[in-house]
Protein backbone atom coordinates (compact mmCIF):
# COMPACT_ATOMS: atom_id res chain seq x y z
CA UNK A 1 0.00 0.00 0.00
CA UNK A 2 0.91 3.60 -0.38
CA UNK A 3 0.55 7.01 0.54
CA UNK A 4 0.17 10.02 -1.75
CA UNK A 5 0.93 13.13 -0.69
CA UNK A 6 -0.14 15.13 -3.70
CA UNK A 7 0.12 18.88 -3.66
CA UNK A 8 -2.85 21.28 -5.07
CA UNK A 9 -4.10 24.57 -5.44
CA UNK A 10 -3.21 28.41 -4.91
CA UNK A 11 0.53 28.97 -3.35
CA UNK A 12 3.08 32.10 -4.50
CA UNK A 13 3.72 30.79 -7.99
CA UNK A 14 0.29 29.16 -8.63
CA UNK A 15 -2.67 31.89 -8.38
CA UNK A 16 -0.42 34.30 -6.24
CA UNK A 17 -0.82 33.62 -2.79
CA UNK A 18 -2.19 30.74 0.20
CA UNK A 19 -5.83 29.39 -0.08
CA UNK A 20 -7.85 30.61 2.25
CA UNK A 21 -9.62 29.32 5.63
CA UNK A 22 -13.11 31.08 5.58
CA UNK A 23 -15.04 30.50 8.99
CA UNK A 24 -13.08 27.77 10.51
CA UNK A 25 -12.78 25.94 6.95
CA UNK A 26 -10.76 25.14 3.85
CA UNK A 27 -11.10 26.39 0.49
CA UNK A 28 -8.89 25.06 -1.73
CA UNK A 29 -8.32 26.96 -4.74
CA UNK A 30 -8.00 25.09 -8.05
CA UNK A 31 -5.52 26.70 -10.21
CA UNK A 32 -5.76 28.87 -13.07
CA UNK A 33 -6.64 27.38 -16.81
CA UNK A 34 -6.32 28.71 -20.01
CA UNK A 35 -7.91 26.26 -21.54
CA UNK A 36 -9.22 22.42 -21.39
CA UNK A 37 -11.79 23.98 -19.01
CA UNK A 38 -15.81 24.50 -18.47
CA UNK A 39 -15.67 25.47 -15.10
CA UNK A 40 -15.49 29.04 -13.29
CA UNK A 41 -14.57 30.34 -10.07
CA UNK A 42 -17.57 31.40 -9.68
CA UNK A 43 -19.42 28.26 -10.70
CA UNK A 44 -17.85 26.61 -7.45
CA UNK A 45 -18.91 29.70 -5.09
CA UNK A 46 -14.92 30.93 -5.20
CA UNK A 47 -14.90 34.21 -6.70
CA UNK A 48 -14.54 36.89 -4.22
CA UNK A 49 -11.96 34.45 -2.60
CA UNK A 50 -9.95 33.76 -5.74
CA UNK A 51 -10.39 37.64 -6.42
CA UNK A 52 -8.80 38.19 -2.59
CA UNK A 53 -6.17 35.54 -2.72
CA UNK A 54 -4.91 36.46 -6.10
CA UNK A 55 -4.74 40.18 -5.20
CA UNK A 56 -7.18 41.26 -8.39
CA UNK A 57 -5.16 38.72 -11.16
CA UNK A 58 -7.67 36.37 -11.46
CA UNK A 59 -11.51 36.66 -11.03
CA UNK A 60 -15.12 35.37 -10.88
CA UNK A 61 -15.26 34.63 -14.59
CA UNK A 62 -11.96 33.03 -15.12
CA UNK A 63 -11.67 29.39 -16.00
CA UNK A 64 -9.85 27.12 -13.47
CA UNK A 65 -8.61 23.61 -12.78
CA UNK A 66 -11.40 21.91 -11.54
CA UNK A 67 -8.95 18.91 -9.99
CA UNK A 68 -9.37 17.21 -7.50
CA UNK A 69 -13.02 17.29 -7.96
CA UNK A 70 -15.40 15.96 -5.18
CA UNK A 71 -18.34 14.68 -6.11
CA UNK A 72 -21.61 15.01 -4.00
CA UNK A 73 -21.45 10.94 -4.20
CA UNK A 74 -18.56 10.91 -2.23
CA UNK A 75 -16.61 9.98 -4.66
CA UNK A 76 -13.48 12.02 -5.91
CA UNK A 77 -11.59 12.13 -9.22
CA UNK A 78 -8.28 13.44 -9.59
CA UNK A 79 -6.24 13.63 -13.10
CA UNK A 80 -2.29 13.66 -13.93
CA UNK A 81 -0.30 13.49 -16.47
CA UNK A 82 3.42 14.30 -17.79
CA UNK A 83 6.28 13.45 -15.37
CA UNK A 84 3.90 13.72 -12.42
CA UNK A 85 2.02 10.35 -13.68
CA UNK A 86 5.18 8.97 -14.83
CA UNK A 87 6.49 9.36 -11.27
CA UNK A 88 3.16 7.50 -9.67
CA UNK A 89 3.02 4.50 -12.70
CA UNK A 90 7.00 4.11 -11.23
CA UNK A 91 5.81 3.97 -8.01
CA UNK A 92 3.10 1.47 -8.51
CA UNK A 93 0.56 3.61 -7.74
CA UNK A 94 -2.95 2.40 -8.16
CA UNK A 95 -5.98 0.48 -6.84
CA UNK A 96 -5.66 0.45 -2.88
CA UNK A 97 -3.43 3.40 -2.64
CA UNK A 98 -4.54 6.60 -1.08
CA UNK A 99 -4.11 9.85 -2.18
CA UNK A 100 -3.66 12.55 0.80
CA UNK A 101 -4.17 16.10 -1.00
CA UNK A 102 -2.82 19.27 0.57
CA UNK A 103 -1.70 22.64 -0.06
CA UNK A 104 -0.73 26.04 0.89
CA UNK A 105 -3.55 27.77 3.32
CA UNK A 106 -3.64 30.44 5.83
CA UNK A 107 -7.00 32.46 7.86
CA UNK A 108 -8.41 34.47 5.55
CA UNK A 109 -6.53 38.28 6.12
CA UNK A 110 -4.80 37.04 8.76
CA UNK A 111 -2.59 34.36 10.30
CA UNK A 112 0.64 32.63 8.80
CA UNK A 113 0.37 30.44 5.37
CA UNK A 114 1.17 26.69 6.10
CA UNK A 115 0.90 23.34 4.58
CA UNK A 116 -2.04 21.23 5.38
CA UNK A 117 -4.10 18.26 4.12
CA UNK A 118 -7.79 19.34 2.43
CA UNK A 119 -8.61 15.92 1.31
CA UNK A 120 -8.26 12.27 0.27
CA UNK A 121 -9.06 9.81 -2.57
CA UNK A 122 -9.02 6.00 -1.88
CA UNK A 123 -7.71 4.82 -5.24
CA UNK A 124 -10.11 2.11 -6.60
CA UNK A 125 -9.25 2.80 -10.54
CA UNK A 126 -6.87 4.15 -12.22
CA UNK A 127 -8.35 5.38 -15.68
CA UNK A 128 -5.95 5.55 -18.76
CA UNK A 129 -7.63 7.92 -21.12
CA UNK A 130 -5.69 7.50 -24.05
CA UNK A 131 -6.99 3.71 -24.31
CA UNK A 132 -10.44 3.78 -22.13
CA UNK A 133 -14.08 3.13 -23.55
CA UNK A 134 -16.06 6.00 -24.83
CA UNK A 135 -19.10 5.20 -22.23
CA UNK A 136 -16.44 6.02 -19.02
CA UNK A 137 -14.66 8.95 -21.27
CA UNK A 138 -18.06 10.63 -22.09
CA UNK A 139 -19.49 10.07 -17.84
CA UNK A 140 -16.01 11.98 -16.84
CA UNK A 141 -16.46 14.54 -19.46
CA UNK A 142 -19.97 15.33 -18.35
CA UNK A 143 -19.10 15.78 -14.78
CA UNK A 144 -16.76 18.62 -16.20
CA UNK A 145 -13.53 17.22 -15.64
CA UNK A 146 -10.29 19.23 -16.82
CA UNK A 147 -8.41 16.01 -18.07
CA UNK A 148 -11.37 14.19 -20.01
CA UNK A 149 -12.42 17.65 -21.45
CA UNK A 150 -9.29 17.34 -23.57
CA UNK A 151 -5.76 14.92 -23.43
CA UNK A 152 -3.03 16.75 -21.01
CA UNK A 153 -0.49 14.29 -22.37
CA UNK A 154 -0.20 10.74 -23.76
CA UNK A 155 0.07 9.39 -20.20
CA UNK A 156 -3.21 11.05 -19.09
CA UNK A 157 -5.25 9.67 -16.13
CA UNK A 158 -7.61 9.46 -13.87
CA UNK A 159 -8.25 7.96 -10.52
CA UNK A 160 -11.39 7.04 -9.16
CA UNK A 161 -12.68 5.93 -5.93
CA UNK A 162 -14.07 7.30 -2.66
CA UNK A 163 -12.76 10.48 -1.51
CA UNK A 164 -13.47 13.98 0.80
CA UNK A 165 -12.62 17.36 1.40
CA UNK A 166 -12.62 18.69 4.71
CA UNK A 167 -14.90 21.51 5.98
CA UNK A 168 -13.03 22.66 9.12
CA UNK A 169 -8.92 23.31 9.63
CA UNK A 170 -8.39 20.87 12.42
CA UNK A 171 -4.57 20.63 13.94
CA UNK A 172 -4.33 16.90 13.08
CA UNK A 173 -4.71 18.48 9.15
CA UNK A 174 -2.00 20.48 9.33
CA UNK A 175 1.74 19.62 8.12
CA UNK A 176 3.44 22.50 8.72
CA UNK A 177 5.06 23.44 12.47
CA UNK A 178 3.62 25.96 14.40
CA UNK A 179 5.57 28.89 13.78
CA UNK A 180 7.77 27.81 10.84
CA UNK A 181 7.89 28.36 7.42
CA UNK A 182 5.63 25.98 5.40
CA UNK A 183 7.70 23.53 4.15
CA UNK A 184 9.34 22.75 7.97
CA UNK A 185 6.64 20.18 8.68
CA UNK A 186 5.87 17.84 11.54
CA UNK A 187 6.27 14.39 10.46
CA UNK A 188 4.70 11.28 11.61
CA UNK A 189 6.96 9.15 13.67
CA UNK A 190 6.63 6.18 11.02
CA UNK A 191 7.91 8.86 8.87
CA UNK A 192 11.81 8.07 8.23
CA UNK A 193 14.37 9.24 5.59
CA UNK A 194 14.05 6.95 2.50
CA UNK A 195 10.80 6.41 2.94
CA UNK A 196 9.33 9.16 0.98
CA UNK A 197 9.68 10.04 -3.41
CA UNK A 198 11.67 13.09 -3.72
CA UNK A 199 12.86 13.37 -0.17
CA UNK A 200 16.27 11.14 -0.09
CA UNK A 201 18.76 14.30 0.65
CA UNK A 202 19.65 13.80 4.94
CA UNK A 203 19.86 17.47 5.39
CA UNK A 204 15.96 17.61 4.67
CA UNK A 205 15.37 15.17 7.82
CA UNK A 206 15.86 16.92 10.92
CA UNK A 207 15.67 16.44 14.80
CA UNK A 208 12.47 16.66 16.62
CA UNK A 209 10.66 14.88 13.84
CA UNK A 210 10.57 17.49 11.17
CA UNK A 211 11.03 17.27 7.73
CA UNK A 212 12.24 20.16 5.44
CA UNK A 213 9.92 19.40 1.89
CA UNK A 214 10.83 20.12 -1.35
CA UNK A 215 9.57 23.03 -2.52
CA UNK A 216 8.46 22.05 -5.85
CA UNK A 217 7.14 18.51 -7.42
CA UNK A 218 3.27 17.22 -7.03
CA UNK A 219 3.73 13.69 -6.19
CA UNK A 220 5.39 12.33 -2.93
CA UNK A 221 5.06 8.58 -2.56
CA UNK A 222 5.14 6.41 1.38
CA UNK A 223 5.12 2.86 0.10
CA UNK A 224 3.86 1.30 3.56
CA UNK A 225 2.86 -1.85 3.06
CA UNK A 226 1.52 -3.92 5.51
CA UNK A 227 2.84 -1.67 8.28
CA UNK A 228 0.30 -0.88 11.11
CA UNK A 229 1.91 2.91 12.43
CA UNK A 230 1.68 4.48 9.20
CA UNK A 231 -1.96 2.42 8.50
CA UNK A 232 -3.00 4.04 11.66
CA UNK A 233 -2.11 7.49 10.97
CA UNK A 234 -3.87 7.78 7.98
CA UNK A 235 -6.96 6.37 9.44
CA UNK A 236 -6.96 9.00 11.26
CA UNK A 237 -6.29 11.56 9.11
CA UNK A 238 -9.48 10.80 6.67
CA UNK A 239 -11.38 10.83 9.96
CA UNK A 240 -10.57 13.82 10.45
CA UNK A 241 -11.40 15.09 7.26
CA UNK A 242 -14.63 13.22 7.20
CA UNK A 243 -15.69 14.47 10.75
CA UNK A 244 -15.02 17.90 10.31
Amino acid sequence: MRIVLSRKGFDSTSGGGPSPIVGGRPLSLPIPAAEHSRTTYGSLELGQHVVRASRGRVGADDLCHHDPMFLADGTCLFGQCGAAQTHLANRGVGAGDVFLFFGLFREEESGEPHHRIFGYLEVERRIDLACCDAPTLAALREHGHPHAIAMHGRNDAIYRGPGGAASRAGDALRLTMPGGPPSLWRRPAWLRRGGLSYHDRADRWLRGGRLRAVSRGQEFVAEIGRRRAPREWLARVIAAIEAS
